[in-house]
Formats: C-alpha cells, structure tokens, sequence
C-alpha cells in the first residue's frame, strides 16, 4: 500500500515514524492529515533514505534542482552538485536532466538516485522529449506508450515525486490566447505539451492517461506533483485566467489522485508581485482542496537576474506565511544560465532562510528556539556556538579564522563599541 492507503486504513508505517521525529505534530496527527491529503511522504519503495513529510503543520521544506542540458553536461558534477545540497540542508532534489543522449540522461538518473540520501524528483516529459531528439525526431511525435514506458522505468529506478503537467488542456490554452502574456509560457514541460497539442490537435496525453499514470505511481509509491504549466514568467502575467483554469483542473485531478490512493501535490506561479502572493496561496488551497503546496520562488520583481536567489527568497518567506509548504530554490543563475555548484549551494541558503523566517513567524514547533540560541550566543560573543547554530556554517567558520575571531571578544564592526560591552 502507499502512504495514503495505510493512512486511511489506520496504519502507521515506519515513514511515518521517521518523518514525524523532525516536526511539530504528533504521529497519529501526521497518520490522519496523509490520509486526508493535507501532507505527503514522497518516498519511493525501491528508494532508501530517511523519510520526510510535506505538507500541514509541518516544518517547509526546500527543494534543489540540479541535472544536465545539452549545452553543459557532466555527470561528476551533478553528483557534486547533488552532495552540495544535501550537505547544505535541502530535503530534496530534481533531476531536470535535457539532451540528445537520453542513455546518458537516464545513468545520471540512476546514479543520482544510488547517491542520494534525500528524495529525489523528475520532470518525465524531458526525458520523453530528450527520447525524441536523440532519435532525430520532432519533439512532438512522441506517444501515449512512450510516456508509460518512461514513467514505469523510472518508478522502478526509484524516483521519489514527478512533476506531471496534466492541466496544460486545451481549454487552458485557449484561454491563455484570448488572453495574451508577455512572457506566454516559461515553463519548459508545459511549452512541451503545448507543442504536442497543437500539432496532433488533441487533449494533453498526461490528463488523457491520468488513470494509467495514477496506476503506476500506487505501485511505486510515486508521488504526484502537479505542475503548473502555465504559471506566470513575467510579474505583470500573474494571477490570470490560463493560470486559474489550469489550478480549476489541477484540483480536479487531486481528487482523483486522492481516490486512487496516490499521494499528490500542486505545484505553484513562479513570478508574481508580493501583493498577489497571499492572493494565490489561498486559490491553491481552496481549489486544490489543501494539497500540499509546492512553489517556484515566487520570484517577485523581474529585473535582478543574477540575484533571483533574493528575489525568490523574499517571495518564498511570504508564500510560507501565507501557507506553502515546500519551497523549490531558486539560484543566482535563474535565466543566465545552468546553476554551477556555487550557485546550488547559494540557492539552498537562501530557500532555507525563507523556509525558517516562515517557520518561525508561524511558531512551528521549536522553530524559535535556535534564533533565541544564536542571540544568545551573539550577546555572550561565543564564537563556537555561533558557529553551531548558523545556517551556513562554512561561511561562519571561514570568517572566524579569517580575522582570528576565537582569540577576539569582538568583531571588526564594533571592534571597543560593541554595544554588548557597554553597560547600561
């Protein structure tokens, strides 16, 4: 049984017992919200790693995405990229792997779920389309069969969550023409589906296939993620009407997935002004009946590439307030180019610190606890716990040896004014 089925049955698995011990609720509160839907386990039954819950009353999640494209490909540093992440906290990672080799792509696949001690999530429509390339194809030739095919070998390989774009249909697609973008669509699964659709002229094959999808998934225990296809790439395309249809279906098909007993979520917009943030979440909520909310950013201004990790970062703070629950990083790099290992490391901080500003503004659990701690240890000037409770520890360490902090009872901001030596 998945997850969700032993939850509706009443039984607590081992996943449940793991990831209950790092959050704010009881076992029996994680057992009933998994089987109303509220939260979900993503965890593969041919993946070994320690379990971690998404979703209601838990602590936000942060997800890395990492993998090759034709223009730079090196699976030595996807592994390391894949360790970065991990090392710097992420809860999970997504393989976003795209070329003309898919027998390359899948042994990075592979290789990356044997390494990886976190869960580990794929876009399917990529390798399906990388399939196509690699044959000489046109991209949108490929069929129903194929899309089973890939689905199934990597359900047996172990990936933990998909990324299935099954509301781009062809009604949201009329919409989004009547109703013209300025960035129309930025999301590289749903400009693939809109491809497919246009020039075979019939309904998206993820939604036609759901039931067979939502088969293989029980299986495995593949969660389904549902992507947002359509989402905004421009702030000022935020919040309209091809977006809201594609969320209307997305809801439908949670429902479906939940009947099923396959664990879903709903992935959220991408670039969207803060004033629209709250707007959006609760959309998500009340159509996607409470699914677990995964989102991209929000990226809130449009105009700071190479700092986007910021501008996500302060969309994503608000998102996690507001009610997200698992945050997918976004890196200096986002629209310069394929994030290095600096800039997954840098990508995960920074998601971190937004996941953690939500946590405690929302006073999950002992969130606040290791703020007060650093306090504290910053009043005390100890250097060694500072170190401990940071979130970037490296970065601490290299400027305590740096400027030979551990001998000092001061920075070099202050130096003899530190307020913390006055008295008063």
């Amino acid at each position: 049984m998945t997850q969700i089925h032993s939850a509706k049955n009443g039984i607590i698995t081992d996943e449940m017992r793991i990831a209950a011990e790092n959050e704010p609720l009881s076992l029996e509160e994680l057992r009933k919200n998994i089987a109303d839907g509220l939260v979900v386990i993503p965890k593969n039954k041919n993946h070994n790693f320690k379990a971690v819950a998404i979703g209601k009353d838990t602590y936000i999640k942060v997800n890395a995405n990492i993998g090759i494209s034709s223009k730079k490909s090196n699976l030595e540093e996807e592994l390391k990229k894949l360790q970065i992440a991990t090392e710097s906290g992420a809860h999970s990672v997504m393989d976003l792997s795209t070329c003309n080799d898919y027998n390359y792509i899948r042994e990075i696949r592979r290789e990356i779920i044997k390494n990886s001690k976190i869960m580990v999530g794929t876009v399917p429509i990529y390798e399906i389309s990388s399939i196509m390339l690699s044959r000489k194809e046109d991209i949108h030739n490929f069929t129903e069969k194929e899309i089973l095919d890939v689905l199934k070998t990597q359900a047996e390989e172990g990936v933990d969550f998909w990324t299935i774009h099954a509301g781009v249909t062809k009604e949201a697609l009329e919409r989004l023409n009547k109703d013209p973008r300025i960035c129309g669509i930025v999301s590289r699964g749903g400009s693939l589906i809109a491809e497919w659709i246009r020039y075979n002229n019939k309904e998206n094959p993820f939604y036609t296939l759901f039931d067979e999808i939502l088969d293989i998934a029980y299986q495995y225990d593949v969660t389904i993620s549902l992507g947002d296809g359509l989402r905004p790439g421009a702030t000022d395309d935020g919040t309209d009407r091809s977006q809201v249809q594609e969320l209307i279906i997305l809801g439908e098909l949670v429902q479906r997935a939940r009947e099923k007993n396959v664990q879903v979520m709903v992935e959220g917009p991408g670039h969207i002004r803060l004033n629209d943030i709250e707007t959006n979440i609760r959309l998500q909520k009340n159509l996607c009946k409470n699914a677990p909310f995964y989102v991209l950013g929000p990226v809130v201004t449009d105009i700071a590439p190479g700092y986007d990790h910021i501008t996500s970062a302060i969309g994503s703070a608000i998102a996690g307030f507001c009610g997200a629950d698992f945050l997918c990083y976004v890196t200096p790099s986002e629209h310069l180019y394929l994030p290095d290992i600096e800039d997954v490391k840098i990508g995960v901080i920074a998601s971190l610190i937004a996941a953690h500003s939500a946590d405690i503004a929302l006073n999950k659990g002992n969130s606040r606890d290791i703020d007060n701690k650093m306090s504290k240890a910053r009043r005390d000037i100890d250097w060694d716990k500072m170190l401990m409770y940071a979130i970037d520890k490296e970065k601490v360490k290299n400027a305590i040896n740096k400027y030979n902090l551990k001998n000092r009872d001061e920075c070099t901001m202050c130096g003899e004014f530190c307020s913390f030596k006055r008295v008063y």
